[in-house]
């Protein structure tokens, strides 16, 4: 019997496993920057598994940007994917690519306890939409429908790349400080890994300090040990990404809940519990009171893209 593939590629890793009775098996993680191709990577894997050309009946492929006809061009990585050419190279049977937000929608059906922690109480409507997002190496967002017993829909978009949202007057000195400097601010400018960067700089401008970090890494450290200036970037990314979260909600009226997902927030999760993100979230004027009960989440599941692949493939094998 042939093998199954999901894969989850990111901008800066690309995560594989073999899919056998609904779970992951395998996964291993590889740098893109390592490899010309996700052809190139996927041969690594299956090299490392001892499968050769033609061993996979299908694969299933989260891909970070939106996906439409034969080529796909990766949004943070140098990487593209031909449908075609793909399953000519491997000798692939059926090609599945996903939005890798859908995938990681679709992988929040699979949490297990212990794999999230609650940032704002309430209780999920499972007849509405839940939302997904979340600070990577861009910032994603995801939208999942509950269609049936065990059968989901994701919703792909490109919710990342909306206008960064203002709420106050010092939002505003952020954004024009941003502005004067690469033009149109999308909310992935500032909520992503180098967006904390440019965050960072953008405050250190407009306060008049000489900026002493360069990464995200050398930013969250120096929050996590007490710096005032690393813990005021922090809570205004937590304010930024709460803005932006509610907006989604409001527009999906997303009551069966919201997921943060990616790889920024976990890195200082204690600080993020406590800023001002539930606060933002709900600051929408007269409909601040359409926030009460609609639960957040803070996902700290490793694997939730590659979950959310394998549960795309079985629902298109099962269908």
């Amino acid at each position: 019997m042939k093998d199954l593939l999901v894969g989850d590629i990111g901008g800066t890793n690309a995560r594989f496993a073999l899919w056998r009775d609904n779970q992951l098996y395998q996964v291993k993680v590889f740098a893109t920057a390592d490899y010309t191709s996700p052809e190139q990577a996927i041969e690594a894997y299956l090299q490392g598994h001892g499968i050769a050309r033609g061993g996979l009946a299908g694969v299933c492929l989260a891909v970070a940007g939106p996906v439409d006809g034969d080529e796909f061009r990766f949004t943070n990585n140098h990487w593209r994917l031909s449908h075609k050419a793909f399953c000519q190279t491997l000798q692939v049977e059926r090609l599945l690519l996903i939005n890798d937000f859908s995938a990681q929608a679709l992988g929040m059906t699979r949490l297990q306890p212990g794999e999230y922690r609650e940032v704002c109480p309430g209780k999920a409507d499972p007849a509405r939409p839940a939302l997904v997002i979340g600070p990577g190496t861009g910032l994603g967002v995801g939208s999942l429908l509950r269609l049936g017993e065990q059968h989901w829909q994701a919703l792909p978009g490109e919710g990342g790349h909306v206008d960064l949202p203002v709420g106050n007057a010092r939002e505003a000195a952020i954004h024009q400080q941003l502005h004067s400097q690469i033009g149109h601010v999308s909310a992935e400018t500032v909520l992503s890994g180098g967006g904390l960067v440019r965050l960072y700089q953008a405050l250190c401008a407009l306060d008049g300090d000489t900026p002493r970090h360069t990464t995200p890494a050398q930013i969250t450290d120096a929050a996590l040990g007490g710096e005032p200036r690393a813990l005021a970037v922090i809570e205004q990314f937590c304010r930024f990404l709460g803005r932006v979260a509610g907006n989604n909600v409001l527009t999906l009226g997303a009551r069966g809940g919201v997921y943060i997902v990616g790889g920024v927030i976990p890195r200082f999760a204690e600080l993020f519990l406590r800023s001002g993100f539930a606060a933002s979230f709900a600051d929408k004027g007269c409909m601040s009171g359409y926030f009460a009960g609609v639960p957040v989440w803070l996902v700290t599941a490793e694997f939730s893209g590659l979950l959310g692949a394998g549960v795309a493939l079985q629902q298109t094998l099962d269908h």
